[in-house]
């Protein structure tokens, strides 16, 4: 048993280049804000193509740079979801990362931290500090990478889309070292059936739980409620969520909408009938693509021209 483990590990090892052509620690050195932790992240693929890692401590980022001829200078840190347990980092990454290449766009996919009091000072900052790495370090290698330092953007699916959002509305403070003053602000946000909100009735309690705690002070759940922490600096956003997402309620979405709508901040949103939770990419419930909404809103934003 121990050997077929073993085996499985070294495939995934030596696949990884044929997703990104380059996976790099995010971190210089120790990571911040981290404890010593003995649990091994696993790596565990599914039969529907996806993978999930647990046990994630070491945050990476995987670089997908576009080809030269068609590259437009725009970028996009994309954040997997899953419930701040896991992290669905086929479906909701590398495969998102490669649809973006097609359109000239720099993808890199965040492997973010769990948050875990047994590998963390305080697990309730470790996802965003990776977040606010993401964005620092694309902006430092901007030139390197072919990239406008001004069309940075984050995804997020689940609660990556927590991650994501927490990104866009806390940017204000540095939770990173950033002693070259580094703008932390994505230049716009894209947000997939997201966890928004830590409310009573709206938000989605596992992610609540395993981020802040089963018994969190209201105070607490206001900061990490995203909904409340729009302002008139938030970035442009887009948002796509299914009316029957029974996993994440549409109303995270939508009180999203609404808080950038009073702010007077450019968005768009895409609620369908059905589809549930977690489709990725396609909604098999309908022949609309998503993702082709997505492309219509970013070149309505001038975000994939040269």
């Amino acid at each position: 048993m121990k050997n077929f483990f073993l085996i499985v590990l070294l495939i995934i090892f030596f696949m990884q280049p044929m997703y990104a052509q380059q996976t790099i620690q995010l971190y210089d050195g120790n990571v911040p804000n981290s404890k010593a932790y003995s649990t091994k992240e696993f790596w565990e693929p599914q039969s529907n193509g996806d993978t999930l890692v647990h046990y994630i401590s070491e945050p990476t980022l995987s670089i997908f740079l576009p080809d030269k001829k068609i590259a437009n200078g725009t970028a996009v840190i994309i954040c997997p979801g899953g419930g701040y347990w896991i992290n669905s980092i086929v479906k909701e990454g590398y495969d998102v990362a490669r649809k973006f290449n097609e359109w000239g766009v720099a993808a890199f996919v965040l492997k973010y931290r769990i948050p875990n009091d047994s590998s963390m000072i305080d697990k309730k900052i470790a996802p965003l500090q990776d977040a606010q790495r993401a964005i620092q370090l694309v902006r430092i290698h901007a030139k390197e990478w072919n990239i406008d330092s001004t069309k940075i953007g984050i995804m997020g699916f689940s609660a990556g889309g927590h991650v994501a959002a927490t990104a866009a509305t806390h940017f204000q403070k540095n939770y990173i070292e950033n002693k070259n003053k580094i703008n932390l602000r994505p230049d716009f946000v894209m947000l997939i059936y997201p966890v928004i909100s830590f409310q009573s009735g709206i938000g989605h309690v596992g992610s609540k739980d395993q981020l802040i705690g089963k018994n969190p002070s209201q105070k607490l759940i206001d900061f990490f409620s995203n909904e409340k922490q729009v302002t008139t600096q938030t970035p442009p956003a887009f948002i796509v969520q299914a009316t029957d997402d029974s996993t994440v309620p549409v109303i995270n979405s939508i009180v999203f909408y609404e808080a950038l709508l009073k702010n007077k901040i450019p968005a768009e949103m895409h609620i369908y009938k059905s589809g549930g939770h977690g489709f990725g990419m396609h909604n098999s419930t309908t022949k609309d693509e998503w993702m082709e909404r997505c492309k219509n809103w970013m070149q309505s934003m001038n975000w994939l021209s040269k």
